[in-house]
């Protein structure tokens, strides 16, 4: 990432990385047939920043948020860690690349992922064999915000923690699950003030900007008394469908695939042209 990268106007690198995704993730989807689009497109930007301006050599990430993997494995792709033919097998049979994250050929993907509630859990116990261990880097773990509603993720951040575990917990906040609003299934009210409870630092952030992302991201540790700095919070505001206006903080492109006409207009609003 470089200074000229910016939000959605205008030029810079990082516009142009994340057209390139974006465009790249619809064409997979709608090639595959597969839906979870609109909470792929929320935390693509999300992905992109860390894949490109936050994660060393001796890091770690954890999708917890599995209905997601489409936008993971295109920010792998942005790196080269995946190729078009990989892509080209999204969700097919004998596929590597499953419709949610299957651990066993790339290391970037350590975990099996999906059932909500599960990637917090193990992002902290990797981030403990690291302080154990003395080893530098952290673990990032992304979690949705309707996953919240699952009892583990509180045990799991209750542990990291009281233990000052190195570890950055991201909550992808688009609002929308799979029957509604965050609100309407299981209101919780402000989600970053209940995170902010538990003594650690939350950065309340507009998740499409890549700039307040990598700064959240990379901030300089908090002096709780661990060396890396524990656990610190980024709660990022997105919208689901991010970049695509019929898709925009729409419930129902949680689940729907693309027809073809729906995949030409998204594919011209991503800045790709006619597809």
């Amino acid at each position: 990432m470089d200074e000229a990268e910016d939000g959605d106007g205008g030029g810079g690198a990082f516009c142009r990385l994340r057209r390139r995704a974006r465009l790249r993730l619809l064409r997979m989807h709608y090639e595959s047939g597969v839906g979870h689009i609109g909470g792929n497109l929320s935390c693509l930007d999300t992905l992109l920043v860390l894949h490109h301006g936050v994660l060393g050599p001796a890091d770690a990430f954890i999708l917890s948020k599995g209905h997601a993997a489409g936008a993971l494995y295109v920010a792998l792709w942005t790196l080269g860690r995946l190729t078009d033919e990989d892509l080209r097998a999204f969700h097919g049979e004998d596929t590597r690349l499953s419709g949610h994250p299957a651990p066993g050929f790339l290391p970037e993907i350590p975990f099996a992922t999906g059932s909500l509630g599960h990637g917090l859990p193990l992002a902290a116990g990797m981030a403990l064999g690291k302080q154990l261990r003395r080893e530098p880097g952290r673990i990032y773990c992304l979690t949705s915000d309707g996953e919240w509603q699952e009892g583990s993720n509180w045990e799991a951040l209750i542990f990291a923690a009281h233990r000052r575990v190195p570890l950055t917990l991201l909550v992808d906040a688009n609002g929308l699950q799979g029957f509604g609003t965050t609100e309407e299934v299981a209101g919780q009210g402000a989600l970053s003030d209940q995170l902010a409870a538990f003594g650690v630092p939350v950065a309340d952030v507009d998740g499409h900007d890549p700039e307040a992302l990598r700064r959240a991201c990379a901030a300089p540790p908090e002096p709780l008394g661990a060396p890396d700095g524990g656990v610190r919070v980024v709660f990022a505001r997105t919208r689901k469908g991010h970049g695509v206006s019929f898709m925009e903080d729409r419930m129902e492109w949680h689940y729907l695939p693309l027809n073809e006409a729906q995949y030409r207009q998204a594919a011209r609003e991503a800045g790709g042209g006619d597809a």
